[in-house]
């Protein structure tokens, strides 16, 4: 049986110090990959487990090389400070970096392997044959990309002294990878939002995040949870479904289950009532309230859609999620709710051994 940690203080420029363990054995790595469609709310639910002594939130690391290099649209860690000064970050993005190579150039390399082998639309293809694809470019793209990820998971853990990082990307071929890395656990949490909410999201900018249609954002919110439920399937004893509106009413509850799939002591959970004390966190990318801390109320609700998605927005919204959105539980008619089923109760899954299976998995960005 798994010997519990003793644990890890956040230090003041919100990183970790070194992870100790009672029984002097090396706890695996274990990423806690957070998949679905953006505006989900991923971003305060990485956040909140970033509290979680042992736990640490990378946010949005699929960007990580094109943010820093200048090649995006916003090059900030969490912290305030940019990537490439960041304390954290710094020290990371030599990782995988070959000799000689400068950044930007390192970055549209990532940027072309990524495109290459681990979009959404590649989830299924990754799972099915893992590191043996047909195209031998696409499978070369893939290994190399395979060793990147497993290298700077590895050099985050080293730097931050954790032993559980929370990946909120959200881009199923980027998770399908993640069971491909030697000697790392992952843990799948399949994110999903009231699609109204999500359109309403969407129709506010927010600094460096921009706008998009209902209907766009729509079919890309059910691409994405197609892809993200396949993961799910693929990967039942590892993975669980959760609904935002379901996190933000019992948040403690949410977090206590994912803390027992990590097989991390409950014991650490942040959350009181609806409270939680958020600190600096060193998020790559992510909803712009990333920069917020000190005490935060996690509001049980999320019905501000009624009042101000119009109509147009919600009957296109409505009918490019339907039925998918009836099948989550939201049901709506005529721009009405209408009761959902009862949600099912939660069952949390065994951990299982240290030392994981190396099975295939996939899906990529922006597809």
């Amino acid at each position: 049986m798994e010997q519990p940690v003793e644990g890890t203080d956040k230090t003041t420029d919100g990183s970790t110090a070194p992870v100790t363990e009672s029984a002097g054995q090396q706890l695996p790595l274990t990423v806690l990959c957070i998949t679905g469609w953006c505006r989900n709310g991923s971003t305060i639910l990485g956040n909140v487990l970033n509290e979680v002594p042992g736990f640490f939130h990378v946010g949005e690391i699929h960007f990580l090389w094109k943010n820093s290099s200048g090649l995006g649209v916003n090059n900030l860690c969490g912290c305030g400070a940019t990537l490439p000064e960041c304390p954290v970050w710094s020290a990371i993005l030599p990782a995988g970096r070959p000799a000689g190579t400068a950044p930007a150039e390192h970055a549209r390399n990532v940027m072309r392997r990524q495109r290459s082998a681990a979009r959404t639309r590649h989830t299924w293809r990754i799972m099915r044959h893992g590191l043996n694809g047909k195209d031998p470019a696409v499978a070369a793209d893939l290994a190399e990309h395979v060793e990147l990820m497993a290298g700077i998971y590895r050099a985050v853990a080293a730097q931050t002294g954790s032993r559980v990082l929370v990946d909120t990307t959200k881009i199923p071929g980027e998770a399908a990878v993640l069971p491909l890395l030697p000697g790392i656990r992952t843990v799948f949490v399949h994110l999903v939002r009231d699609p109204m909410a999500v359109s309403n999201s969407w129709r506010t900018p927010k600094d460096y995040v921009y706008t998009m249609p209902a209907g766009k954002n729509t079919a890309y919110w059910r691409a994405f949870n197609i892809a993200s439920k396949a993961i799910l399937r693929r990967y039942p004893k590892q993975s669980m479904l959760l609904r935002y509106e379901d996190f933000i009413a019992d948040p403690a509850g949410t977090v206590d289950t994912l803390l027992r799939m990590c097989g991390a002591d409950p014991a650490g959970n942040p959350v009181h009532g609806q409270t939680v004390t958020l600190h600096t966190n060193h998020t790559v990318t992510g909803n712009p309230d990333r920069f917020r801390h000190g005490e935060t109320v996690i509001r049980p609700k999320d019905e501000s859609w009624r009042t101000s998605l119009p109509r147009l927005a919600r009957l296109s919204t409505a009918v490019v999620a339907w039925p998918m959105a009836w099948r989550y539980g939201y049901r709506t008619a005529g721009g009405l709710r209408v009761p959902a089923r009862p949600a099912r109760p939660v069952t949390v899954p065994a951990v299982p051994p240290a030392e994981p299976a190396l099975e295939d998995g996939t899906v990529g960005s922006g597809s």
